[in-house]
């Protein structure tokens, strides 16, 4: 990729192609002293307001940098490899993270060891991009005291609060609002589907685990659905397609959203899974639809419980899970709650948390 100049107008030549740069596009972009505030790199200027009929009266390419004198009197001086990254519209920090697919045969993902000054350090850097690339993490030795979840998360980002509160705690009770606050096994599932929009990011903190049962199940949402693309494109794409009711009752609130059980980007590529049998209502289709649609809703679950793609572990005191809500399903096997205590807090952020962090880290250690 390179900048190419031809009487004063400036082309971008991607090595396919070459296409002039509006005059405009670039005018928008001087960061002088006297446009752009260094501190919170916000424009000084409003573009929306300005005259479209921008020309450039002068180019050069010097030291890697673009100078351009505009028509309207604006000299600037353009980093030419902070404009390269623009060039292709996309991000270029987490869309540049590839996702590693794994299945029960995944070992060795990397455990991080939590610290004091944590939040500020390469191994955080670290930790995010594993995320990105897994769907999850572990983190070792968190503090259990004082709901320190919480602080754990806003120190990331946000706290994302729902009807559950800032946070919730993982134990058995009596008449709980959902099956996680009981003994039972639960399947592999995404939490809130029925929320608009979902929660990104789930955490669970262990304070304790004292139960021989109670082990933490995770399957790659990402893995399972390209397989099934590949293996039967009919099931997969029905999947993509049919839009189900997720609802979900309380005393003082009733939730409901519309979603594919697979969802697609504009690009048709993955983006988010929402799976959680228990919560969810097909609408009424055409007979054979809908026998083709529970037909491939049953294999995907299938696959979602298969020992195949699953993996199982024992979350200790003071390890703290973080897991893509949108990517990876969770669940967790039955245990006796005579042989002791198993109880976990969790919460919610979103992405633009880990996204804001990991950039932020990324420039503090140039990376």
């Amino acid at each position: 990729m390179k900048i190419e100049l031809n009487q004063n107008k400036i082309f971008f030549n991607n090595g396919k192609s070459i296409e002039e740069i509006h005059p405009f596009w670039l005018r928008e972009r001087v960061d002088g002293e006297e446009f752009l505030d260094k501190g919170t790199q916000q424009r000084l200027f409003d573009p929306s307001t300005m005259d479209a009929k921008i020309i450039i009266k002068k180019a050069e390419i010097k030291n890697g940098f673009l100078e351009v004198n505009f028509n309207d009197g604006v000299n600037s001086k353009l980093d030419i490899n902070k404009l390269e990254t623009e060039f292709s519209n996309k991000d270029t920090v987490i869309k540049s993270i590839p996702k590693k697919k794994w299945d029960s045969a995944l070992k060795d993902v990397k455990n991080f060891e939590y610290k004091e000054d944590f939040y500020e350090s390469k191994e955080m850097y670290d930790l995010l991009v594993s995320f990105y690339e897994y769907g999850f993490v572990i983190i070792k030795n968190v503090p259990t005291e004082n709901n320190y979840i919480v602080k754990f998360a806003n120190s990331i980002g946000s706290v994302r609060r729902t009807n559950f509160g800032e946070h919730f705690n993982v134990r058995s009770k009596s008449n709980p609002n959902d099956l996680a606050y009981t003994t039972l096994q639960l399947s592999p599932h995404t939490d809130n589907p029925y929320r608009n929009p979902v929660p990104c990011i789930q955490l669970l903190h262990c304070v304790e685990n004292e139960v021989s049962g109670g082990y933490s199940t995770l399957v790659d949402g990402y893995t399972v659905t390209e397989k099934l693309k590949k293996e039967d494109p009919g099931a997969y794409k029905i999947l993509t397609e049919v839009k189900v009711r997720f609802k979900f009752t309380d005393k003082k609130v009733i939730l409901e959203d519309w979603s594919e059980l697979i969802h697609l980007d504009d690009e048709k590529n993955f983006k988010q899974v929402r799976f959680s049998p228990r919560l969810d209502y097909v609408p009424m289709l055409e007979k054979d639809k809908l026998d083709k649609y529970y037909k491939s809703r049953k294999k995907l679950s299938d696959m979602y419980n298969s020992e195949k793609n699953r993996i199982e572990f024992k979350l200790e005191s003071k390890d703290l899970i973080m897991m893509d809500n949108h990517r990876v399903l969770h669940g967790r096997t039955k245990y006796d709650p005579k042989e002791g205590n198993r109880f976990l807090q969790g919460c919610y952020i979103d992405f633009d948390s880990t996204e804001g962090r990991l950039r932020h880290l990324k420039r503090k250690f140039k990376i």
